[in-house]
Formats: structure tokens, C-alpha cells, sequence
């Protein structure tokens, strides 16, 4: 039995019964209906984000949410604390480093059960290493949100992107298919990008012809099989009439040690530039998860220009995660929105 396992046996809190309410440990777990109806949620809470103070609803009083975050975030966690916060939860932070108990020899699994013990009611977990919101969702009394776990998915970004190309197009979202007729390329790193896999995954079961491009040495036959798409390799080809381009940065801290990437070469043939957009159907918006590497994979014409929804994603995220922690906690309606 490995490090993550041990202590996630028949003993562990989740067998005397788990706070009600839904984990959200990937798209793969949601069909169309289920985005629809957090997306029209989150449509719900719009004006805690944007709208003027007080931005607050005490919905989550009492509650408590910890970002149990492993790795290094700034708009996943501030976007989750914001959330949380606005809703009246009370939010705590566990970031794994050299002041915590993991340090001393602790397992995250342990960490995290200690605190469950506390009373928590919702974690947000980050962890590079794949799957482990999984693992915790079967030994924790509380719910399981993943905002990101290694290669393998991050189910929040991938509402929020598809919030944010079916808002930019002006498409209802009273129906399970919103972005039927639209294609939506999705370029870079596909093999070690989260994002990728969860985006691949939310567009396609919400109508939409999902094109992914990207080098072979970032983009393998083996991953595409596994999402249900064709491998693309010509992104001039792959942006020709697109309506939404998703752009990826290159996953660095994830590559193989022998795996060079030069960033000038990358740009030249999977870059978005102006001239390349062009190419893109009239009105085609551009997303980006962040962060961007400018003159990598976004030319700064692009990332500042009139099709840029950068910064859109981030408001909208902070109110599809607030529809996320309400549900966690099984306090969304299964249809309509909270007034």
C-alpha cells in the first residue's frame, strides 16, 4: 500500500457517513445537464463579483472551506477564497510547505484527515500528484472539490472556459447542447495540461467540434485516444474558422528532463498571432487559463487585443466556484438558479 493510500481504509471518517451534498472530481464524472445547470448558477451570482459592494450572501455561514493546495496557485486559490468568502464560509489555508506538519514527516493524507477532524465542511485541493482528490473524496467526512490534480484534470477552469466562449458568443444556456455548431480549438500542451483534458472534455458534451493541436512531443497519439479526438499538427490549418481558441502554455516544471522546447521555434509554428487569428472565423474570442507567457504562445496583440477574454475568465471563475461550493455543500437547486 502506497503513501496516499494508507489511512483510506474501511477505519478511515468517510465510513461513519459524509456531509451531504457533491464531490467534483472531474468532468469526466459530469454529463451536459449536470455543467448546464452549475454554469446557470453560477450565471445566478454574477453580481457578487461585478456588481457594487455589498458583494456578500450569507449562504455559506457557518461553513467551512480549506484550500488544501500542495502545489503553487494565485488565481485558482484567490478565485476559491473569494468564492468562499462572499458566500460567508469561513476559509482556511493549508498550502504544503516547510512551516507545516507534512514537513515533518506527515502525509497529506494524515494532514488532511486532522483537519477534517476539525469540522471542515469543503476541500479544495491542488496536488501534483494525479488523482489524489480521488483518494481523499473516500476517507474525508467532508466534500471534495479538485482545482487541479497533476496531469490529469482541473474540472473548474474547464466551467469557467466554457461559461465564458458560450457567454462571448451569445449562446442560450437553457439547453444541454449551447455551443452545438461552434468549433473551439484547443492548442499546446495537451499531455501535461490539466486545463487541456478538462476542457476537451466539458466543450465536447456541450456540442461544441473540439479541435486539439499541438507538437508530438507535447501532444501523443496515446492522449488523444484517450480524450476521443484527432491529434492535430497544423494550427494555421487547425484556427481556420474557429469561433473560440484556447491557448495552453507549456507545462515546464512537468516535461521529461531531455525534453528541450525553444520558445521562439514554439511560437513560430503554435503561437497565436494576430496574422494567425485572422484565420479564425469573424468575432472568434481567445482564452487563455494563465499563466500566459507572452511571445511563447500568446503574442501580446493577441493577449490585449479586442478577442482576448483573459481577464473575463477570471470574473466568471469566482462565480462558477461559488456555484461549485454551494453544491459541494448541496445547497444549489437541482434547476433554477438561486434568486
Amino acid at each position: 500500500m502506497g503513501t496516499f493510500e494508507r489511512g483510506l481504509s474501511a477505519a478511515s471518517p468517510a465510513a461513519a457517513g459524509r456531509r451531504p451534498g457533491r464531490d467534483l472530481l472531474g468532468i469526466e464524472s459530469l454529463d451536459a445537464a449536470a455543467i448546464v445547470r452549475l454554469l446557470s448558477a453560477a450565471r445566478g451570482f454574477l453580481s457578487l463579483v461585478e456588481g457594487p459592494p455589498p458583494r456578500r450572501r450569507p449562504l455559506l455561514e457557518g461553513r467551512t472551506v480549506v484550500n488544501f493546495f500542495g502545489e503553487p496557485s494565485t488565481r485558482t486559490r484567490s478565485s476559491f477564497t473569494l468564492a468562499a468568502q462572499r458566500l460567508g464560509a469561513d476559509v482556511l489555508d493549508f498550502v504544503a510547505s516547510d512551516h507545516t506538519s507534512v514537513a515533518k514527516g506527515e502525509t497529506i493524507v494524515d494532514a488532511a484527515r486532522n483537519l477534517d477532524a476539525m469540522g471542515a465542511d469543503v476541500f479544495v485541493v491542488r496536488n501534483r500528484t494525479e488523482r489524489l482528490p480521488h483518494r481523499l473524496a473516500g476517507g474525508l467526512v467532508a466534500r471534495v472539490v479538485n482545482a487541479g490534480d497533476g496531469c490529469n484534470e482541473h474540472p473548474t477552469q474547464a466551467l469557467l472556459d466554457a461559461w465564458t466562449i458560450v457567454e462571448a458568443l451569445g449562446r442560450p444556456l437553457d439547453r444541454p447542447d449551447p455551443l452545438s455548431g461552434t468549433v473551439v480549438v484547443v492548442c499546446g500542451d495537451i499531455d501535461h495540461g490539466r486545463v487541456a483534458h478538462s476542457d476537451i472534455l466539458a466543450l465536447g458534451r456541450l456540442g461544441a467540434t473540439v479541435r486539439a493541436v499541438g507538437p508530438a512531443a507535447l501532444f501523443s497519439e496515446q492522449t488523444a485516444a484517450r480524450l476521443g479526438v484527432t491529434p492535430l499538427r497544423d494550427f494555421d490549418e487547425a484556427v481556420a474558422g474557429a469561433h473560440a481558441v484556447v491557448m495552453l502554455r507549456i507545462q515546464r516544471e512537468r516535461l521529461a528532463a531531455d525534453l528541450r522546447i525553444d520558445d521562439d521555434d514554439y511560437h513560430h509554428t503554435y503561437g497565436l498571432s494576430a496574422d494567425r487569428l485572422a484565420r479564425a472565423a469573424p468575432g472568434c474570442v481567445v482564452l487563455h487559463p494563465g499563466p500566459i507567457n507572452r511571445g511563447v504562445e500568446l503574442a501580446d496583440a493577441v493577449a490585449d487585443g479586442p478577442a482576448s477574454r483573459i481577464l473575463r475568465q477570471v470574473t466568471l471563475g469566482v462565480a462558477v466556484r461559488m456555484a461549485v461550493l454551494l453544491d459541494a455543500c448541496d445547497l444549489l437547486p437541482e434547476s433554477a438558479p438561486l434568486p
